[in-house]
């Protein structure tokens, strides 16, 4: 007969193996944002430009953004509109599924551009809201990107009206009215 402290430990070490390899929560984010920021690391060593690299969490997804040493030395990381940033969000995006496993939502930023551009898009927003309620009408912003658009969503979110996207890429836009 077998002693159920070896029975025991034997379960042990099955719960142990069997433990689930995908990470959860703060640890995959956090895993992520590292993953992300080697990658980029490399891209800056490799292209011979100086940046600094910090790593965030901001609800549900980890951010990373690259920190320019002097004004304008990163301009071209950005591109026209962003494209090149966005551009570069997916690779980095890429990079970090391939280390955790798991679809990555990571957001880049480079040299402040998103950060700047999502304080002109709550501006925007915000003028929005009030001429929807001024005005009882629907108002539709000009055509942007999804990183654009969720800023606006988020906004209106907030207010009591409500939002919703229309038309197709690239010339999809956020239409706000009164609920």
């Amino acid at each position: 007969m077998t002693d159920t402290t070896d029975v025991t430990e034997a379960i042990d070490e099955i719960e142990v193996v069997a433990e689930p390899k995908h990470l959860k929560g703060a640890e995959l984010l956090k895993k992520e944002g590292d993953a992300g920021a080697d990658y980029l690391e490399g891209l800056l060593d490799i292209a011979d430009l100086d940046g600094d690299i910090d790593i965030d969490i901001e609800g549900n997804r980890a951010m990373v953004s690259v920190l320019e040493a002097a004004p304008g030395e990163l301009a071209h990381l950005v591109g026209d509109g962003g494209r090149v940033l966005d551009a570069l969000q997916e690779l980095t995006r890429l990079a970090a599924t391939r280390e955790t496993g798991e679809r990555s939502r990571l957001m880049l930023d480079v040299a402040g551009h998103r950060a700047a551009r999502r304080a002109e898009l709550v501006t925007v927003a915000q003028g929005a809201i009030e001429e929807a309620k001024r005005t009882g009408a629907p108002v539709r912003l000009d055509p942007m990107t999804p990183f654009e658009r969720k800023v606006v969503h988020d906004v209106v979110a907030d207010s009591d009206l409500v939002s919703e996207s229309e038309g197709d890429e690239p010339a999809r836009r956020v239409v706000i009215r009164n609920a």
